[in-house]
């Protein structure tokens, strides 16, 4: 979900004011993902990077996000969407790890759709971390085959993404599901995320329809 900075500097605002338009932009998308037949959205919201910003904006960033989590896991749970948090956990400050685990517990039974977010995320931190569990486990090297160590990934038990949409312009996909993106259908779309809506995501999800997918053959 990029172009927050750039949103707001655009309208001569500090930072933080794109960060609240951003995630006041996540609302609407999640609402309408489940009836276009999305059954997994994965939202980047905080990369391991990002902790090398300005202290106030870092602040700002953490707040907006543990208020967001508290403020719609009510709308979440009446929704049926069940929300998943991968990333490094552990590295984050306290009272976010209790509003998503807490998050996490109240939509345990959602079955609408599940909804990751990518906090203190790192696609390579993840492979990482799966290749030390495996080790710590004792599985031996010969054991090791692409189906046992995606067991070990923080999106155990999902499928791949079929799409991955980067917003903002850029074209790169800046650490974001390295091993589950392998296949995934990439599309970069112009629009800042603040900005971004229903119609950007059809957009988006009609490109993909128009893609032949051969995974190598």
């Amino acid at each position: 979900m990029d172009g927050n900075r750039r949103w707001a500097a655009a309208r001569g605002l500090p930072a933080i004011a794109g960060h609240v338009q951003g995630v006041e932009a996540i609302r609407p998308v999640v609402r309408v993902a489940p009836d276009k037949g999305i059954e997994v959205l994965s939202l980047y919201v905080f990369s391991r990077e990002n902790w090398r910003r300005p202290d106030d904006e870092v602040a700002g960033l953490l707040g907006l996000i543990d208020g967001a989590v508290r403020q719609y896991t009510d709308e979440l749970v009446t929704e049926g969407i069940r929300v998943r948090v991968i990333g490094r956990l552990h590295e984050a400050p306290a009272d976010i790890v209790r509003s998503i685990r807490d998050a996490e517990e109240r939509t345990r039974g959602g079955t609408r759709m599940a909804l990751n977010i990518a906090f203190n995320y790192s696609g390579r931190a993840e492979i990482i971390d799966a290749a030390r569990t495996l080790l710590a486990a004792g599985v031996a090297v010969t054991d090791i085959d692409e189906e046992r160590f995606a067991e070990h990934l923080y999106t155990a038990g999902q499928r791949d993404p079929d799409l991955i949409i980067r917003t903002g312009g850029e074209q790169r996909t800046s650490n974001f599901l390295l091993w589950q993106g392998a296949y995934a259908e990439l599309v970069f779309s112009p629009t800042l995320w603040p900005d971004f809506g229903e119609a950007d995501l059809d957009a988006a999800i009609d490109e993909f329809a128009q893609r032949q997918r051969r995974y190598g053959a």
